[in-house]
């Protein structure tokens, strides 16, 4: 056991977000940390790829302005959020015709302008997305007992067109579950955050560097400057714990705690000696895949930096030009489950381009690839049972955006979830106790 007041030595298993923000809050609370990462780059499921001689990422994001904890991590490891990334009031354009923008108005005016100027949709359709929206509101954002989205919209009236065009793009691109599976009360916590906060809040946030440098790689930097350090390369197979600490694989060397912030889908391997149940639990979820492609064109652009479409394939466009510098160079988002996922890869590029090309009149793109996360997110289903941070093991926490909170998969519940677990770990640090179990 570890003497009452001494500064432990932790491991953090994954150097994602969620293992990063960990790993800075422990070391900020006075552990001295030691992550220990699989691959060659951090991030995780949000991390820097290179393809053919260009500097990518594994897929988009779209951040909001209400990822608070992200945001000031991002500060404290020494990026600035202001020139990390284009910040631009909430708009969402979808074709054929819808646009929905909320104007730099004070809360709650800015919500309702951008209900009520929204276009593409006659009165009628806009009476129901304010109404509906309002109620939502006005019942503090709770859905008891939870629904699937598609028949939440179904018993609230919402008609085809609004649902193509507006709830359609923004649940699957929120949750990364197809509607028919998605929970109400997930997507109502994202709507709580952003369109229910302030005019800042429902900012759009588009990364103007890779998912690796915008803060997985600074925490890096600030972690080696408290003596701290990231071992690449590392795959955690075993984890163990005897009288001398917590063992990672067959190494000699022992921690005094270990914060697990790997993957869902790989918690059996590293936790089946210490906690297999809840790892089995945890990896019989369904999980969700998102592809991304790149394409870059002779000559192609948008007005904004995100368009959607709707009706076939394609379910967000964005453009580099806006945000990277890359002019000509456009990626396109395909969340969860849909036709896409029936289709070969070459099948569903040719179609993609189609599509574009027809929305757009872009042609033929000169250079094409897909990146496809087969298992980018878990499925955000009504009642789902996440696990909490603790574990059975006062030493043993885990951090991940799949760990119980009010967001589905993304960042900012990745962020929230290590920090989590590193104020978790480091109090039980500061009591007196007998056992680690």
């Amino acid at each position: 056991m570890k003497p009452y007041g001494a500064m432990p030595h932790l491991a953090v298993l994954g150097g994602g977000y969620a293992g990063m923000a960990a790993a800075v809050e422990a070391a900020s609370l006075g552990a001295s940390v030691t992550v220990l990462e699989a691959g060659k780059v951090l991030g995780g499921r949000a991390r820097r790829v290179e393809l053919d001689g260009r500097v990518l990422d594994n897929g988009q994001h779209l951040l909001i302005g209400a990822y608070r904890e992200l945001l000031g991590l991002m500060h404290k490891v020494g990026v600035a959020p202001e020139s990390a990334f284009l910040r631009t009031p909430l708009d969402l354009a979808v074709h054929p015709g819808f646009r929905m923008r909320c104007p730099a108005w004070p809360a709650p005016l800015h919500l309702a302008a951008a209900l009520v100027t929204a276009r593409g949709l006659s009165l009628a359709e806009r009476w129901a997305l304010t109404r509906v929206v309002l109620s939502a509101q006005r019942h503090n954002w709770r859905c008891d007992p939870d629904l699937p989205v598609a028949d939440w919209l179904t018993k609230s009236g919402q008609s085809a067109a609004l649902i193509a065009r507006f709830w359609q793009p923004l649940t699957v691109a929120a949750l990364n579950t197809p509607l028919e599976q998605a929970s109400t009360q997930v997507l109502f916590n994202v709507l709580r955050d952003s369109l229910g906060g302030t005019s800042a809040d429902s900012d759009f946030l588009f990364p103007r560097i890779d998912f690796s440098a915008l803060l997985p790689d600074a925490a890096a930097d600030w972690l080696a400057r408290q003596g701290g350090a990231v071992e690449l390369g590392v795959t955690v197979k075993t984890l163990r714990s005897d009288v001398a600490g917590w063992q990672v694989n067959d190494e000699a060397r022992r921690f005094d705690g270990v914060i697990c912030a790997l993957p869902p889908h790989r918690l059996s391997m590293a936790l089946a000696s210490v906690a297999p149940e809840l790892a089995m639990a945890v990896e019989a979820w369904d999980f969700q895949p998102i592809v991304t492609l790149y394409l870059e064109y002779p000559r192609a652009s948008l007005p904004q930096a995100m368009v959607g479409l709707s009706g076939g394939l394609v379910q967000w466009v964005f453009d580099h030009a806006h945000t990277h510098g890359q002019p000509n160079r456009i990626a396109v988002v395909l969340s969860a489950e849909g036709a896409h996922s029936q289709l070969p890869r070459a099948e569903m590029e040719t179609s993609i381009v189609a599509e574009l090309d027809a929305a757009f009149g872009w042609g033929l793109p000169s250079w094409l690839r897909s990146i496809a996360e087969k298992r980018a997110t878990f499925a955000c289903v009504p009642g789902l049972a996440r696990p909490d941070n603790a574990t059975p093991y006062a030493t043993l926490w885990l951090a991940g955006d799949y760990t119980a909170g009010d967001y589905p998969a993304t960042l900012e519940g990745a962020v929230q979830s290590g920090l989590k677990a590193a104020r978790g770990i480091m109090a039980a640090f500061n009591l007196p106790r007998c056992s680690d179990e």
